[in-house]
């Protein structure tokens, strides 16, 4: 595959987040934001749920995504607690007590999280140019946040608050373990488990719960900007990792504040013009990568989608109902051998650097 293809999935990703926030808006002023989180959530899965059964219906081809399977239940559990139980709940905490301009600006340190602990964790190779382009994308989406009018002071929740971005950032690094498996399946489970966790603790709160069309418009929200988005993701990162997709997925704030002009008919402000060419810089430096050096494939035993155009996937094809030339899904081998070509850190290339 392309690596093009990767980066258009995580813009699409960016897109599709980003236009929550201005759309989100128009539901806040007559919803609280925990059942606002919840059907969001909800929406997401329902909505994959019905995609999933539309397709089988529709007679779409099978064996072209793996299964999530046994072994990928301790990432899965892990990638809901950490970013869809712990992270809103330190967030929600957060909130309560830190003004809203420092909020937002430590909201932006996700990126930054999902990358140290891509290097620190799970030993993705991030080089200088993929630092550089975190710092420099974070930066910009600090600058674009900035309210000075706001009120500031880091209080305890601002502990909080980062908290919840490395839960985000350790989700992101989790989800990328099992983004071999088939995307809807991984991110529909997430957001019904997530979604449902949310819509108890409303009731706990005793939040009102909106009427049945203003909840049905949050869960289309849902399936688009946190269900398709998610599903962009987990895409992008089994192409080229955590850290990367993580600092081209900030792109996000930027997008949303580009919708907001379009619906609200706002003007561009000094910081969005100011931070606009560094997000740009950033984006430019990770779509620019190159990589290459001689390395060695361990032999291993695994089951993903696939094609059989690239020279990583060179096995032969015993069951006849699986065309070799189609994109598919099945265990396969691969033996030791080594070479060298450009590459990123995608399935085949999670090597440690020295």
């Amino acid at each position: 595959m392309s690596y093009l293809i990767p980066f258009i999935y995580v813009i699409l990703a960016a897109v599709l987040f980003g236009a929550s926030a201005p759309v989100a808006k128009l539901f806040l002023t007559e919803v609280k934001p925990l059942p606002m989180a919840a059907f969001l959530y909800l929406g997401s899965g329902t909505g994959l749920i019905i995609f999933k059964i539309i397709s089988k219906i529709a007679g779409r081809k099978k064996n072209t995504e793996a299964s999530l399977r046994k072994k990928d239940i301790p990432f899965l559990i892990g990638a809901i607690v950490a970013g869809g139980i712990a992270g809103p709940v330190l967030l929600m905490m957060g909130l309560r007590v830190t003004p809203a301009s420092t909020a937002s600006l430590l909201l932006n340190m996700e990126a930054v999280a999902t990358a140290l602990i891509a290097a620190a964790l799970f030993r993705e190779a991030v080089g200088r140019r993929v630092w550089a382009a975190v710092g420099i994308i974070t930066a910009s989406s600090i600058i674009l946040t900035l309210d000075i009018n706001g009120g500031w002071g880091f209080a305890p929740g601002a502990l909080a608050i980062i908290g919840a971005c490395i839960l985000w950032g350790l989700d992101n690094n989790l989800t990328g373990c099992i983004s071999s498996r088939d995307p809807v399946q991984v991110v529909l489970t997430k957001g019904i488990f997530a979604g449902t966790f949310s819509l108890l603790l409303a009731f706990c709160f005793k939040d009102p719960i909106p009427s049945a069309s203003v909840v049905a418009g949050i869960m289309i929200l849902g399936f688009f900007s946190y269900g398709l988005s998610i599903v962009f993701f987990v895409l992008a990162m089994r192409h080229i990792g955590a850290a990367r997709v993580g600092a081209l997925f900030g792109t996000a704030p930027f997008i949303g504040a580009i919708l907001s002009f379009i619906i609200f008919r706002n003007t561009p402000d000094i910081f969005f013009l100011i931070a606009m060419p560094f997000m740009v810089i950033g984006a430019v430096l990770l779509l620019t990568e190159k990589h290459s050096h001689n390395h060695v494939h361990t032999a291993c035993f695994h089951d993903h989608g696939h094609n059989h155009d690239d020279s990583h996937h060179e096995h032969e094809h015993p069951d006849e109902d699986i065309p070799i030339d189609s994109y598919h899904s099945h265990s396969h081998s691969h033996e030791i051998f080594s070479h060298e070509h450009s590459h990123l850190p995608d399935l085949h290339h999670r090597h440690e650097h020295d």
